[in-house]
């Protein structure tokens, strides 16, 4: 039987909550389970206000929105990452700036930032790759020094900290994916997190069409209307009673995903001495929320007949990111320098299968094919 590369998880309450969420008549957004999931973060985070949204994709474009982003304006951000990272701010009409990976980690290189600042830079846009924190220190000095704005791209990185702060709560707007890949997920889902005072009432009329609608809801103002721009940025409660099945078992998850993820490194660290393959590095400064398991080949030839190895094993693994600066939608805009551990990390970077159910015999087997490749 195949084992996938991912199964999403349940809780077996999703259509329980979703069942009551009908039955109360609010199934719109903003509902008791929007209000419930959101205050779940700010509590158990500190997260001065956290918005849902119907993907992080959405959470980012509203990011780009709050910024003002114009254009004209440069945002910095990594090459390896989703295509959503950067279309949020293309969107608003920015020039991205892009940078590096590291060569220890897939993760944005944080000492090739300042070199892309120009006094047309408005933002840089961090990754956390794998749940892997940045150094935010030096990103948070940097945005002081040039009196930039930060975004959290944060959609690996749930219950993930940096030196003991959760990450996306460190810079100015964090974004946060729930999509069925996710330690978290509702199929679709992510949320805006606003840790600057001054986007806090602007981001909730954007979440709700440019309207102060919510305002308007709380009884603060006698009626609303619009006021701003923005779209319908905010999910149905449907997603968010399904949402709150899955942060009731937040500590449950993480507990099971860090066993996995351990199994994999002790059963494969001896295996990728040998073959000089790389297994994910972590810095000091960072926790491991085991988002994903990823081997780092040491050419697309053998990640490619070991991709096809385990597949003929019943094993479905897959690679990642393709460099964003290659891509055929902004490759003849980009005018920088090779950016050559991304490029690697697109060639030679292959992600294992990483889920609740998965258990202890399927990765031996999943090892085992490893370790005699």
């Amino acid at each position: 039987m195949m084992i996938p590369f991912n199964k999403p998880y349940l809780s077996g309450k999703e259509t329980t909550y979703i069942e009551q969420a009908v039955k109360s008549g609010k199934i719109s957004g903003n509902g008791a389970f929007t209000q419930k999931c959101q205050q779940f973060f700010q509590d158990k985070y500190g997260f001065k206000k956290c918005l849902l949204t119907t993907s992080c994709t959405d959470a980012l474009e509203m990011a780009a929105i709050l910024l003002n982003i114009k254009p004209g304006d440069e945002v910095i951000m990594p090459t390896y990452t989703f295509v959503s990272t950067a279309l949020a701010f293309v969107r608003q009409g920015a020039f991205i700036k892009f940078v590096d990976s590291r060569a220890d980690h897939p993760g944005m290189d944080e000492e090739s930032v300042e070199s892309l600042i120009t006094p047309k830079t408005k933002a840089i846009i961090v990754v956390h790759y794998a749940g892997v924190a940045c150094n935010m220190d030096h990103i948070m000095q940097l945005a002081t020094k040039h009196k930039l704005w930060v975004v959290e791209d944060a959609a690996h990185a749930i219950d993930s900290f940096y030196k003991g702060k959760p990450l996306g709560g460190i810079g100015h707007l964090g974004c946060f994916s729930f999509h069925e890949t996710k330690n978290l997920q509702c199929g679709e889902g992510g949320m805006l997190v606003i840790n600057h005072a001054n986007f806090e009432k602007r981001a909730e009329i954007i979440w709700e069409k440019g309207t102060n609608r919510a305002e308007f809801f709380r009884g603060e103002v006698n009626k609303y209307g619009w006021v701003d721009i923005g779209s319908s940025f905010l999910p149905s409660d449907l997603l968010a009673a399904f949402l709150w099945a899955q942060l009731e078992n937040l500590d449950d998850i993480q507990q099971r995903r860090i066993k996995i993820w351990n199994e994999y490194n002790q059963n494969l660290t001896n295996w990728a001495e040998k073959q000089h393959v790389c297994l994910p590095y972590m810095p000091e400064y960072a926790t491991n929320n085991a988002h994903m398991f990823y081997l780092v080949c040491n050419g697309i030839e053998q990640r490619t007949a070991l991709i096809n190895k385990l597949k003929e094993q019943g094993v479905l693994s897959v690679f990642h990111y393709l460099s964003l600066h290659k891509s055929p939608y902004y490759s003849a805009k980009y005018s920088g320098d090779d950016l050559i551990n991304s490029d690697r990390y697109s060639d030679c970077l292959l992600r294992l299968p990483m889920y609740y159910e998965l258990d202890s015999d399927e990765i031996k087997r999943i090892c085992d094919t490893i370790n005699n490749f």
